[in-house]
């Protein structure tokens, strides 16, 4: 099926949603993991091997994943959810301390901070790249700012030399969700070695999947000893003539990632590279296509970064359509297009209104770009086909709703 040209009037009559045929007969979701054969036989391996967890597969995992990003040390964990917890709990947050994020993430970034008993404070993003901004961060720092985390949004590395430069300043550790963005680069480097600590994700639509699975990336043996202490009990050593002994030097957590997971891990590196130039391949097709649609706009990518192409977002130009962003969200999916919403905004779910007093009105750029955001299909099993589906189907939908 040929595109449709860009802003051609469409009928809502001919929108799946109200009865017409729709642009795919079969969902295409947003994202969506690849297994290959040497992923298998990886995984195959460890579970023929003695160890399937707390085994060498999960130190080989750290060592590549921290070669690849330019890293001293690299922690695994057993989701990115725990390292993110992790990562708060090896920086010093506790009661009585606050640690600045943004609002536009998922609600894991600022949960790792409610976890430590500590309290996540909101600084309002960039227009252009919708990431956190360094000047809205400087506004919210206090006597209790413990930690700054900054969360690279759909893969686009966040500015992190303004951060860093605050984080000197005012004596905090820079936590980064670089959970959507491994392989993207700030300024010539890969993200992992740049902040105190780094931390990645490997969810299924992740860049690299290994089922659930985490790590932490820093440059600094006090904070990677700790890290690995946490993970595993709080238990600080055994004794080398009575291994039967350990101490506990802390709280800690059953956070540990097996070998069968790092196993997969270590294979789906291989194919990174790969996989972040497919992901580039179709943001390039996308940005194309949607450029010519006057009723969309598109994030800014900054000139000195690369980027990793987790997540496809398009801002709406709600003055030109007649239907808001539900609406174009629920007329995408009845064309089969696995379209959704990253995110809505942290501090508007229920918990956070309750337990912290957060409302409408705190960062008034996110909550007027949560309004008309949404994320399109984007993972590198998409076949041309797929994208020309969704290409299709957005150009339909939006046609139809023009004013």
């Amino acid at each position: 099926m040929p595109s449709r040209p860009a802003d051609r009037a469409v009928t809502t009559k001919q929108l799946a949603l109200y009865g017409g045929p729709p642009v795919r007969d079969t969902w295409l979701p947003y994202g969506h993991h690849t297994i290959s054969e040497d992923d298998i036989a990886a995984v195959v391996e460890v579970l023929r091997s003695d160890w399937i967890t707390q085994g060498p597969k999960v130190e080989e995992f750290e060592c590549t994943l921290a070669d690849y990003c330019g890293a001293k040390y690299g922690v695994a964990f057993s989701s990115g959810t725990a390292a993110l917890h992790a990562a708060c709990a090896a920086a010093g947050l506790g009661p009585g301390y606050e640690a600045i994020t943004t609002p536009l993430t998922f609600v894991a970034t600022a949960n790792a901070v409610v976890y430590c008993g500590a309290k996540p404070v909101f600084a309002d993003i960039r227009e252009d790249t919708l990431n956190i901004d360094p000047e809205k961060i400087q506004r919210q720092i206090t006597s209790r700012t413990k930690a700054l985390i900054t969360v690279d949004f759909a893969g686009h590395p966040v500015d992190l030399d303004p951060v860093l430069f605050l984080a000197r300043k005012h004596h905090l550790t820079v936590i980064e969700d670089a959970c959507h963005a491994l392989g993207a680069e700030y300024k010539g480097r890969r993200l992992g070695g740049i902040s105190h600590m780094t931390v990645f994700s490997f969810h299924p639509v992740k860049h690299v999947a290994t089922g659930e699975g985490g790590m932490v990336l820093t440059n600094d043996r006090a904070s990677a000893e700790r890290l690995r202490r946490l993970r595993h009990h709080g238990i600080n050593n055994f004794e080398s003539e009575k291994p039967w002994r350990y101490n506990i030097a802390e709280l800690g957590y059953n956070y540990r990632l097996s070998d069968i997971h790092s196993a997969l891990g270590i294979s789906q590196l291989r194919r990174l590279d790969a996989q972040l130039a497919r992901r580039n391949c179709i943001a390039k097709r996308y940005q194309k296509a949607f450029s010519e649609i006057t009723a969309l706009s598109l994030p800014a990518v900054d000139p000195d970064v690369t980027h990793a192409w987790h997540l496809f977002v398009v801002l709406l130009n709600l003055d030109k359509l007649a239907m808001d962003r539900d609406g174009i969200l629920q007329a995408l999916r009845a064309e089969n297009i696995g379209a959704t919403l990253h995110y809505p905004l942290v501090y508007f779910h229920p918990f956070y209104r309750k337990q912290f007093g957060y409302g409408e009105g705190l960062c008034s750029v996110a909550e007027t770009v949560s309004a008309k955001m949404f994320t399109l299909p984007l993972f590198p099993g998409m076949a041309d086909d797929d994208v020309k589906d969704v290409i299709e189907a957005v150009s339909k939908v939006v046609g139809a709703y023009l004013i």
